[in-house]
């Protein structure tokens, strides 16, 4: 659902590299592969042993750093960290641009979170009560002051510390004058993988990250887990004993590249893997099966495979367009769709089509899409989707906070069908997700994180975190 008006909006992604020459150019190179997971702001931040130089801006990556802030980055140090941002907690400003940067005469912390935290407005509320002032409205800003408030020599116990209050998720990069630094949250909610580039250590949200500049591929850092690298070397600590995998099962259905793998599973195989069991559930007589461009083309691949339906590109995705989305009337938003994807005629015209697609959210974007392939001539468009219906705002790093942004949680999937236009519709089962991805069956859930489409939150989701209304939807 890569295009205008697109209904789930990625969350973010971090990268940090130590003891490389050109440590923020490849950053850069880095963040531009998984520019995917955000495209509101970018920034690197680099150290030389010293001292920490940053830049960020808002924008895409390639909007923010020139030839000559790179230049001038590259020159300045041998590690970085870096991150691509779409805004959940806090405004688009250029103040909650990351990574956040924290100066004071002792030393520097520099800050790179991708997630969100459930409990950040009551701990900033007491961090406040204590005389902290907050420069930011983004929930990464309560980890420095959390760390800060009970600094001592010791850092690494005072991020300890600073992990086990903080309750979310987060998949975090810091960088100091001499250690690059690397924590992941006790669910593993979030992606973060550790690679190898010559001597140098990397760290990336994505394993296509690694694929760019040539690293090689470590392990998954572990939920629960902080991984240290300085001039000594690696080593790794557990803050938590209490660790319980609940990756999000979105990482697998939509957000991450087809080519990132994520804890031994590659993303496209996984979601044709999703396609093949949405055909076992949900067969149909049809003519032609296509996906929506870009994150659904595999799971219809999956599909076609499973059934012998052939196919087909019904719809081809323009890449040259801008962010439309932000067109000031429905007219022109309507217009928008049409500009960034077209249905093509001479593949769907007299023909049942077959349409796959990851999610339906709102609606709006699906309804758009099969009056779409209507208009091409389809004489019927049977909507396949590759998840179960969600049901249930996310308070993790999507932007789906009120169920009454889901369509589902309102409506049947009849009333569903009705909605969009369409001639059939299936979504795949909550069991048929977590057998089709193949994750380890003994774990709860398979280790995945289903709150979307059950409602069972693995945290704790604290009432500051929740509108009035929704409170009810909580299990």
């Amino acid at each position: 659902m890569h295009y205008v008006g697109k209904e789930l909006n990625e969350e973010c992604a971090v990268f940090g590299i130590w003891g490389h020459e050109h440590a923020a150019q490849l950053t850069y190179y880095g963040l531009h592969s998984m520019q995917h997971r955000g495209q509101e702001g970018a920034g690197i931040a680099v150290t030389d042993g010293k001292h920490i130089y940053d830049h960020k801006g808002l924008g895409l990556v390639n909007d923010v750093f020139d030839h000559e802030k790179l230049e001038y980055l590259n020159n300045k140090g041998f590690a970085a960290i870096g991150h691509v941002r779409y805004s959940t907690q806090g405004g688009n400003s250029y103040a909650n641009v990351q990574p956040l940067v924290f100066r004071s005469q002792k030393d520097s912390l520099s800050i790179a979170h991708n997630g969100n935290l459930v409990n950040a407005h009551k701990l900033k509320g007491e961090l406040e009560e204590r005389g902290s002032i907050f420069q930011t409205t983004s929930d990464t800003e309560v980890i420095a002051h959390l760390i800060k408030r009970d600094y001592s020599d010791n850092f690494l116990e005072s991020l300890k510390h600073a992990l086990s209050v903080i309750k979310g998720a987060y998949a975090l990069a810091m960088l100091t004058e001499h250690q690059l630094i690397a924590a992941l949250d006790p669910n593993g909610l979030r992606p973060l993988s550790l690679g190898r580039l010559g001597n140098a250590w990397v760290i990336a949200s994505e394993t296509c990250a690694f694929d760019l500049i040539g690293a090689t591929f470590v392990r998954d850092v572990n939920p629960g887990e902080i991984i240290i690298i300085d001039n000594d070397g690696l080593r790794s600590e557990f803050f938590t004993n209490h660790a319980e995998p609940a990756i999000c099962s979105m990482e697998y259905i939509y957000f991450s590249r087809p080519d990132s793998n994520i804890q031994g599973i590659n993303v496209h195989a996984a979601r044709k893997s999703l396609g093949r069991m949405l055909a076992q559930e949900a067969p149909v007589e049809a003519d032609v099966v296509t996906g929506v461009p870009d994150s659904s083309i595999s799971a219809a691949i999956g599909y076609a495979e499973a059934t012998g339906i052939p196919y087909e590109l019904g719809m081809i995705k323009n890449r040259y367009v801008g962010r439309t989305f932000i067109q000031p009337s429905q007219e022109l938003r309507e217009q928008g769709v049409k500009m960034k994807l077209s249905a093509v005629r001479a593949i769907v015209e007299g023909k049942r089509v077959v349409m796959v697609d990851d999610s339906i959210v709102r609606g709006t974007t699906s309804r758009r899409i099969v009056g779409m392939l209507r208009d091409a001539g389809a004489t019927e468009v049977h909507v396949r989707i590759s998840s179960p219906p969600i049901t249930h705002p996310c308070f993790y790093g999507i932007d789906t906070s009120t169920s009454s942004e889901l369509i589902a949680s309102k409506h049947s999937v009849e009333e569903i069908r009705k909605e969009i236009g369409a001639d059939s519709l299936v979504y795949l089962s909550v069991d048929g997700l977590m057998q089709a991805i193949g994750r380890d069956p003994a774990l709860k859930n398979c280790g995945q994180c289903l709150a979307c489409f059950t409602g069972k939150y693995p945290t704790e989701i604290y009432p500051d975190t929740v509108l009035p209304h929704e409170k009810e939807l909580l299990v």
